[in-house]
């Protein structure tokens, strides 16, 4: 294959992997064109190709959706930890801003060799996350698992940790950046209308803030530390 058409394989992987879930569920076509901003009809032609792939990279099945063979799901992680450990090194080393680590990874993904990776992540200290909170795969493909959930759900008072936040809006990331909304920050919920915002309490703070609903949408919480209110 073409560097571009392997470009193009990867980040359907990748794809498939983040929209199936811890659970695994089948993805479907539709879904996968909004994630990847392409039309349905070059989806179903990709997914064809991918599955008749030696070995299969997936197991697709039309109006059923697709999933990852065990190939396809090892180089999605693959690729994954290329991305985390790149967007940790250009943010630790190279002092890149986190809101612009996951377009240059994005480019660079593909492209690293296994000596290369190994190399960065010793680096590193072999980190468990990269710079929004997100698990880096470990070099056999094990992620550790971890019981987050989004913010939007998480219960009036009780304390909360940001663990990670998605990192596919720099404009979104400048702004949490902003209001402290970082991976390690801890966090209240305050009783109000959830509609529209929501009001939190950020670290030691007594200030109530207004947190948009975009924001909220892009933050994953897990309980805070017992006997941590605030940090």
């Amino acid at each position: 294959m073409t560097a571009k058409s392997t470009e193009a394989v990867d980040d359907y992987l990748k794809a498939i992997l983040e929209l199936s879930g811890s659970s695994g569920e089948r993805v479907t076509s539709n879904a996968l064109a909004a994630h990847l901003e392409v039309r349905a009809a070059s989806v179903t032609g990709m997914l064809q190709k991918l599955a008749a792939q030696k070995p299969s990279l997936v197991s697709y099945e039309k109006h059923h959706g697709v999933l990852l063979s065990p190939a396809g799901k090892h180089r999605a992680l693959e690729i994954v930890r290329h991305h985390r450990l790149l967007e940790r090194f250009l943010h630790d080393f190279l002092d890149y801003p986190w809101d612009e680590v996951h377009e240059e990874a994005e480019r660079l993904e593909h492209f690293i060799s296994e000596r290369m990776e190994d190399r960065i992540a010793a680096k590193l200290g072999d980190p468990d996350t990269d710079p929004h909170g997100h698990s880096i795969p470990e070099r056999n493909g094990t992620v550790k698992p971890r019981p987050e959930v989004p913010l939007s759900s998480w219960a009036c008072g009780v304390p909360a940790r940001i663990s990670s936040v998605s990192d596919r809006d720099p404009a979104a990331l400048r702004e949490m950046e902003r209001l402290g909304l970082l991976p390690g920050i801890c966090l209240r919920v305050e009783p109000g209308n959830r509609s529209t915002s929501l009001m939190v309490k950020i670290g030691g703070s007594t200030q109530t803030v207004r947190v948009n609903q975009n924001l909220v949408q892009a933050i994953s919480v897990v309980a805070a530390p017992k006997g941590v209110a605030s940090k």
